[in-house]
């Protein structure tokens, strides 16, 4: 499967990490660190080393894993202990993880002595076809997620199918929602598969085609001003349920299921402002209210949610902004709409949802 080059990297599939091996070799790097949380260390550090002929070379840091410890007092600590290990500007971080540890671990790389490389080794579906392409680095804050953090881009990404064997489906299902989402934005056909697709079965062709539209996407726009914007369809009104749920349910929502959520919602918004037909936001909503597992929007945590998403960080002028469909396939940027529309959406979600329930 050939590499997908991306803006000063390679993003590369399922080689068996050879490249690394050439890398580690090199001599370039002083020292190199293994960033992991607590699951990855046990389930895909052993598949690493094998892979790397059971390369021991390095200095594991490992995580509390879960978003809510994406946080500044958690990089700290991993900044301390950097300087405990004495490390220097010319070592490495491989980031072996999901979209926690990528995030997190590009923020640490991209902010200690003013930068040092790193290299992503996304572990999760959600990581492989998102998180871990495009530069984004960054944390939460106050349950805001992403609120600080840098465009900064690896020195490479490497995708391997083997590691999503240590996935529960729970975990394939939350990264299959960013794939229906790439198809929704830009590419009907591909859309199309993935209805036709078991989220359990996923193929590399389909992995590959994700990362070659988000990769697309970001280095046209690596720095968010424009046409990027697109990729964050379903993320307004998600990343808002996502941190509501964290905060108040046992059971949190992942990722996933929240962007999910999010996606049905603005298909309503699309709709109504954005000439996404009827038909169109019913085959969204039907799809994606089949395939993802029930959930109710509480009426009482409107309020919280709007407050979630008055913090996005792509609002401007006080306006809370969303990327809207025009059709499946095509999406528009910058597009406004009042509180009481977004309200409505959230009725829809519970609606429709109830509907399809009792079907």
């Amino acid at each position: 499967m050939n590499k997908i080059d991306s803006a000063g990297h390679s993003i590369h599939f399922e080689t068996q990490l050879a490249p690394l091996t050439d890398i580690i070799k090199s001599g370039k790097y002083s020292k190199i660190f293994v960033f992991a949380d607590g699951n990855t260390s046990q389930l895909c550090l052993p598949l690493f080393q094998e892979l790397l002929g059971d390369f021991q070379a390095f200095d594991l840091i490992e995580t509390d894993p879960g978003e809510e410890n994406k946080n500044i007092d958690f990089c700290i600590g991993i900044w301390k202990t950097l300087l405990d290990f004495e490390a220097d500007r010319k070592c490495l971080m491989i980031n072996l993880g999901g979209g926690v540890i990528t995030d997190m671990g590009g923020f640490v790389a991209s902010t200690y002595k003013r930068g040092i490389d790193f290299i992503n080794i996304p572990t999760t579906l959600l990581a492989q076809v998102d998180a871990s392409v495009g530069g984004k680095t960054g944390i939460d804050i106050d349950n805001v997620k992403n609120m600080v953090g840098a465009f900064t881009l690896p020195q490479a990404v490497f995708i391997e199918s083997g590691f999503l064997k240590t996935l529960p489906k729970r975990e394939l299902l939350s990264g299959f929602a960013e794939m229906i989402k790439h198809g929704l934005i830009v590419d009907q056909d591909y859309y199309k598969m993935l209805k036709k697709s078991d989220y359990k079965k996923i193929s590399s062709d389909a992995i590959y085609r994700s990362v070659e539209i988000k990769n697309k996407v970001v280095t046209e726009d690596p720095h968010e001003k424009g046409i990027r914007k697109i990729l964050n369809y379903g993320h307004t009104i998600g990343h808002a349920v996502e941190t509501y749920s964290l905060i108040h349910d046992k059971n949190p929502l992942t990722h996933g299921e929240a962007i999910a959520i999010g996606m049905v919602c603005e298909a309503y918004l699309s709709s109504n402002n954005n000439n996404l037909s009827h038909d169109e936001l019913i085959d969204i909503s039907n799809y994606i209210l089949t395939t993802y597992p029930k959930y109710t929007i509480k009426e009482d945590s409107f309020t919280d949610l709007l407050a979630f998403m008055k913090s996005d960080k792509k609002n401007e002028n006080g306006q809370i902004m969303f990327s809207l469909l025009s059709s499946i396939g095509t999406c528009s940027i910058n597009c406004s709409v009042t509180e009481n529309e977004i309200k409505e959406s959230l009725s829809y979600y519970n609606i429709i949802n109830k509907n399809i329930a009792n079907d």
